[in-house]
């Protein structure tokens, strides 16, 4: 009997490692991706070659690099690792969210990233085999159109938007009040460095929640306007943060901030609190 709730305690602990090993892999390429989309617009608001892009554009960006399909797979696993931890924390609860409705309302959200994640490693493995991929502003155009045009659509879009918008403004007062601290084990990190990666946090989420915050602004505006040509995704939201006046300049802070994220992913995936049981 003690050799049985042995041997189960050793299955269940590198059950626990391999997961956690996947939820680091997963925040890590997470980060990189953000890295990129930041930087590329950074420099299309310097005018130095960069681009407004989002995930599929980074995506496609990576692919006609060297060793693109390489760098391609890589990333698809790393998403890939990254929805299994969200499905994970959705499932098993590793945070203790708990089943009241704040910790289901936390919870779904955990399992709609897994899947959304899922969704981009699978596009950026069909792109790695050569498959050719829809550009991402059209399909969300497309999406946004066929859910417009069921019963009660534009309710549902408008929701969604709303979504988009209480989510965006969640990420800014997370960065704002440092609320993310609390999953990151601080005790291992340098003062400096932890100030520094706190910063990096703050602004970070901050951005994310600028660009999320437009994403939604323009789905209500396509439900009210009865007009799905009017949905954006975060290449369409950086877009038209540089139409505005001075827009080189708030394209540049907000590309910035989301590199920053991209570097604040990099923090979680070393100093995050992770429990698989």
């Amino acid at each position: 009997m003690l050799s049985s709730m042995a041997r189960g305690k050793s299955r269940r602990k590198s059950v626990d490692s391999w997961i956690e090993r996947l939820a680091r892999i997963g925040y890590a390429t997470k980060g990189a991706v953000y890295i990129l989309i930041g930087v590329l617009a950074v420099l299309a608001a310097l005018s130095s070659g960069g681009k407004v892009t989002d995930t599929r554009g980074a995506f496609r960006t990576l692919y006609s690099e060297p060793f693109g399909q390489v760098l391609l797979g890589a990333v698809a696993f790393g998403l890939a690792a990254y929805a299994i931890w969200r499905v994970t924390q959705a499932v098993i609860d590793v945070e203790g969210k708990g089943r009241n409705l704040k910790g289901l309302a936390i919870r779904i959200g955990y399992a709609c990233s897994g899947l959304l994640h899922a969704g981009l490693a699978l596009s950026a493995a069909r792109l790695m085999i050569g498959e050719r991929q829809q550009d991402s502003e059209q399909s969300h155009k497309e999406h946004a159109a066929a859910v417009i045009h069921m019963p009660f659509g534009t309710l549902l879009v408008g929701l969604a938007g709303a979504g988009f918008i209480a989510f965006g403004a969640y990420q800014i007062y997370k960065g704002f009040t440092c609320k993310f601290r609390k999953r990151l084990d601080v005790g291992a990190m340098g003062e400096r460095e932890e100030r520094w990666l706190m910063r990096f946090g703050q602004f970070g989420l901050a951005a994310r929640g600028v660009v999320f915050g437009i994403i939604g602004y323009y789905l209500i505006h396509s439900a009210l306007h009865y007009d799905p040509s009017e949905v954006r995704g975060i290449g369409g939201a950086l877009a038209t943060l540089a139409a505005q006046p001075f827009g080189k300049v708030l394209l540049g802070v907000t590309a910035a901030g989301l590199a920053f994220y991209g570097v604040y992913m990099f923090v979680e995936a070393k100093y995050h609190r992770i429990r698989a049981h």
